[in-house]
């Protein structure tokens, strides 16, 4: 998940839980009660409820609650005199009698609408004291959550023995952030959730631009760092009572989240393991000690693996390809089990067809992929391979020889089925690999990763493969300029740019994919209709799909034109014009170079020639995919070598631009740059060269010994 966390996988084995309420929850600005976010709350906690998680409420509110209804009251009751000099002050006890009534009947009504029971448990300080009283309340409380009912507790502050609860810190508990953390324990809970008014607890000040959420509290940094703020607008404590609170529960065993009760899902995102809020743990110092040595120590063992694996033969090399392909296939009952999994919380989660769509593994996907392996093991070794070979001068011989770059950082989005198409290449191409994909796919890219490594034999290591889970290993990652060789990021625009700007490690990829289909004058629109539509909606989300239609100025109004657009049209396309609509679809006019339009949507752009289609693709495209639909040679060759793109078409789909399809096997992404390789980037794109000289004594001696020959040699 985006957000999501490795040290948040305990969430997993989480049944109890306890949840704090905190009084600015509760209550808007006003004093009165926030019953959207209530609302809210309880709609959490009863899908909570129905999914067999046990769910125990500790609210805040019943004082602020019941000092609003006792202001109305004495207001209505109070005289001109009176009037004129307010006492505003009410006794907290009071208060607190007044509306805890009021405030368990809101509780009651939205859990009965939401078909869940709810019981109240008053509970004070000195019911603590009494030995046999725990015993008694987690009998009473397990008799609860058997029946499906949501125990809510709340201090009692009506008949609370401290003189004045609003300060008085002291005792076995002090105010419902302490008694969160004492319920905890004492009910043996395994987390402990507690709702604020802010996200979690910030470096600084919240509304300081600089300030950062800590999404990991380490006692040992923070503890001294951090300066709080001022108590809550209407509670008893702070973010300081909070954290304290939580600190205690972690050092009890239960871990503690602090996050905002104003996010109508953050418990839900929670309990998904999902980075919000700030978590508190008993194994938070390990984890952050650990943090840096562990990226660099997978960094390390993927390329001290990778020089294992290049001292394989060729055969011995296949042969793992192959066992990966077999346990794929072994497997794909478990696989699909685990994508389906990672398609309902998609699903549930709201997110786009599209991207639904590409995590998809569909049946036959596991065979399909199983296939491409193969292929690539029966590929030629291209380790070692000699390009050049040339005598400098007598016994004297130089070569130029492929190899692995070494490590790779691949970051991708959506799709599982990258990962083992990524690994394929990489283990033919003797590079070590790390992984990170995309938080909606974690559980597909999990079992992938681990049937993948399973069959790695020992002589090479199961961690030439890496499986980075945490977004936040990835900012560590980048720094490694010394360990990782290349970063291959596959994803949206916005992902490429952010890994470009974030480390020195080269990148290689496409940070757009703008790809364009000019019609000539001389197109045979037949020929037109059939690449556009394929080119269009094959697979619109793809980066070589179609994103604009250049079509020339003398083919506008056409029969032909009018019926390929009115095709677009019917499969959902639309279309966007430009400086020239197209009168007879009525397409609106924008700025389509700077128009943000989603996958079933292309622009429409009519030009001169075919020197005014090239000038256009140059200026606005993005060196990716482009393509001429023309029964003229010379228009064509013309585009072909000008158009300053990674692939360039002449009659066929930019759909075509892919590594399956040039018979790469498969393809670790696109690349637009012009540094190494360029395209689709199959193993070749994976390896460098070196140079290795072969002599028989030779040294330079200021060249005076050396009668060069520089004679080309056959490789073979």
């Amino acid at each position: 998940m985006e957000n999501s966390d490795s040290t948040r996988c305990f969430v997993r084995d989480v049944k109890r839980i306890v949840i704090k309420v905190g009084t600015a929850v509760v209550t808007g600005q006003n004093g009165r009660l926030a019953m959207g976010r209530l609302g809210a709350l309880c709609e959490q906690v009863k899908e909570l409820n129905f999914q067999g998680y046990e769910v125990i409420l500790v609210t805040s509110g019943a004082v602020g609650v019941g000092r609003q209804r006792l202001k109305y009251r004495k207001l209505i009751n109070s005289s001109f005199a009176d009037l004129q000099n307010p006492q505003l002050d009410l006794d907290g006890k009071a208060c607190a009698a007044v509306g805890q009534s009021g405030l368990m009947a809101i509780y009651d009504t939205l859990f009965s609408q939401l078909d869940v029971t709810s019981s109240q448990l008053l509970v004070t300080d000195r019911d603590f004291r009494d030995p046999s009283f725990g015993h008694q309340l987690r009998e009473t409380v397990v008799s609860l959550l058997d029946l499906k009912v949501i125990p809510v507790f709340n201090e009692n502050d009506a008949i609370s023995t401290r003189k004045a609860p609003y300060e008085d810190s002291s005792g076995i508990f002090w105010d419902n952030d302490s008694l969160a953390t004492l319920l905890a324990k004492e009910l043996d809970a395994d987390l402990l959730i507690m709702l604020s008014d802010v996200e979690g607890l910030f470096s600084g000040p919240p509304s300081d631009p600089q300030s950062k959420i800590i999404h990991t509290y380490i006692n040992d940094k923070h503890g001294k760092l951090i300066n709080f703020g001022e108590k809550s607008r209407v509670g008893r404590g702070g973010m300081q009572a909070k954290v304290a609170a939580a600190v205690s529960a972690a050092s009890k065993g239960v871990p503690a989240v602090i996050a905002s009760g104003f996010v109508v899902d953050s418990i839900i995102k929670v309990m998904r393991g999902e980075k919000i809020g700030t978590l508190f743990h008993n194994e938070a110092n390990i984890w952050d000690c650990s943090k840096e040595v562990t990226t660099r120590e997978m960094a390390v063992a993927a390329k001290d693996c990778s020089r294992h694996l290049q001292n394989l033969s060729s055969e011995e090399r296949k042969k793992i390809l192959l066992d990966i392909a077999d346990a794929l296939e072994a497997n794909e009952d478990l696989i699909v089990s685990e994508n389906e999994a990672d398609l309902a919380v998609a699903q549930d989660s709201g997110y786009e067809k599209s991207l639904v769509s590409r995590m998809t593994l569909k049946a036959g996907r596991i065979t399909s992929l199983a296939g491409s392996i193969r292929a690539i093991a029966d590929m030629e070794d291209p380790i070692s391979h000699t390009v050049k070979k040339t005598e400098l001068a007598k016994d004297l011989v130089y070569e130029k020889m492929y190899c692995p770059l070494g490590v790779l950082l691949i970051i991708f989005e959506s799709r599982p089925d990258a990962l083992v198409q990524i690994a394929a290449l990489a283990i033919r191409s003797g590079n070590g690999l790390l992984l990170k994909g995309g938080k909606e796919a974690m559980r597909s890219n999990t079992i992938l990763h681990k049937v993948i490594t399973s069959v790695i034999p020992d002589a090479v290591g199961k961690k030439l493969i890496g499986l980075v889970k945490s977004k936040d290993e990835i900012a560590d990652l980048l720094k490694l300029d010394d360990v990782i060789d290349l970063v291959i990021p596959r994803g949206s625009n916005r992902l490429v740019s952010q890994i470009k700007a974030a480390t020195k490690i080269p990148v290689l990829g496409h940070a757009d994919g703008i790809c364009h289909v000019y019609i000539d004058k001389s197109a045979d629109m037949d020929m037109a209709k059939r690449i556009v539509l394929d080119a269009k909606v094959d697979y619109p989300a793809a980066c070589n799909a179609m994103e604009t239609l250049l079509v020339h100025k003398d083919l506008n109004k056409t029969e032909g034109l009018d019926d390929l657009l009115m095709e677009l049209a019917n499969e959902g396309v639309v279309i966007y014009g430009g400086p020239v609509a197209h009168d007879t679809l009525k397409v609106p006019k924008v700025d389509s170079f700077h128009h943000e339009y989603s996958s079933m949507a292309c622009t429409l752009e009519f030009v001169d020639d075919v020197q005014s289609a090239i000038d256009h693709i140059n200026r606005y495209g993005s060196a990716h995919t482009d393509c001429i639909i023309t029964t003229d040679k010379k228009s064509a060759d013309t585009f072909l070598q000008q158009v300053d793109s990674a692939a360039v078409f002449h009659n066929a789909s930019t759909r075509f631009c892919d590594g399956t399809r040039f018979g790469l096997g498969a393809e670790v992404g696109i690349s637009t740059g012009r540094i190494h390789a360029r395209g689709p980037v199959g193993v070749d794109g994976l390896l460098t060269t070196r140079c290795i000289l072969r002599g028989s004594g030779q040294i330079v001696n200021g060249d005076k010994g050396v009668v060069y020959t520089h004679k080309d040699l056959p490789l073979h």
